[in-house]
């Protein structure tokens, strides 16, 4: 059985049952990484706490997710400091981006949505990013990823991963240009949308996740999501790349590894 990294899981959310069976069931699987993204302050504190537990198998990101109100002044200066502390304790800057869901809900109601707040802090974030010399975990979807591309560009940030990623090919083909990562979640088992992402992405810019516990549809119906399910993922992907499962499972294990410098 080969080794999995879910590239993006949110251990934080899931109910303590559930999340003490999860980790004890990650030996079994042969889950050798676990990329767990913050939501907020608080969120940071719960992934920390995480990795310090199993601090073989889980490695945080920090950050402030951008579907939900911007944070107070002095929250964010208490995050950013609290983040530069713990930087030898995070793998990477996240979950930040836009907040494309929000803003497309607002649209619908007829409603003004201001973003300018929410480019002003992923700036923020990603300027840290490049001072700690640390890679950003990305919620940037559709038009939203041209509009975070240029901000990469402008701050000098070359390390990106825009985990779920949906978009154009012409935002898939300045993304390839400039070396950013992608990743799919179990989702790409069903659909045509991320299927496509696959086939246009180079395998060697490809990674896997499960953003769990969200949970998925099709086969995987009715289950708390689990990163096991990844390894359905690696079987689709195999076939849609026209190649052995095992291999492709090896290279976007290593994609993972390297991206995030994981001592796996």
């Amino acid at each position: 059985m080969y080794p999995i990294i879910d590239a993006h899981v949110h251990l934080d959310l899931y109910e303590p049952a559930m999340l003490e069976k999860l980790l004890q069931s990650c030996d079994l699987y042969r889950i050798q990484g676990l990329l767990t993204v913050s939501m907020n302050a608080e969120s940071c504190l719960r992934n920390l706490r995480l990795k310090r537990q199993l601090p073989h198998a889980v490695f945080p990101a920090f950050g402030y997710h951008p579907e939900q109100a911007p944070p107070a002044e002095e929250d964010m200066e208490n995050l950013f400091e609290w983040m530069d502390r713990h930087r030898d304790e995070m793998v990477a800057i996240g979950e930040i981006g836009l907040p494309y869901y929000m803003r497309k809900a607002a649209e619908n109601r007829g409603e003004h949505f201001n973003d300018e707040p929410y480019l002003l802090l992923l700036e923020r974030f990603v300027q840290l990013a490049v001072r700690l010399d640390k890679p950003v975990v990305l919620h940037a979807v559709y038009e939203d990823a041209e509009r975070v591309c240029d901000l990469l560009e402008k701050q000098g940030a070359e390390k990106a991963h825009f985990h779920w990623f949906k978009g154009s090919g012409k935002t898939m083909a300045r993304m390839m240009k400039r070396g950013y990562y992608v990743s799919v979640t179990p989702d790409v088992v069903y659909k045509p949308e991320i299927q496509a992402v696959v086939r246009a992405y180079p395998l060697e810019l490809l990674m896997v996740e499960t953003d769990g516990p969200w949970p998925f549809r099709g086969v995987f119906e009715g289950q708390t999501t689990h990163p096991r399910m990844i390894r359905e993922s690696i079987r689709q992907i195999s076939m849609l790349k026209g190649m052995p499962e095992q291999e492709a499972a090896m290279v976007l294990f290593e994609n993972t590894r390297r991206f995030y410098n994981l001592p796996l």
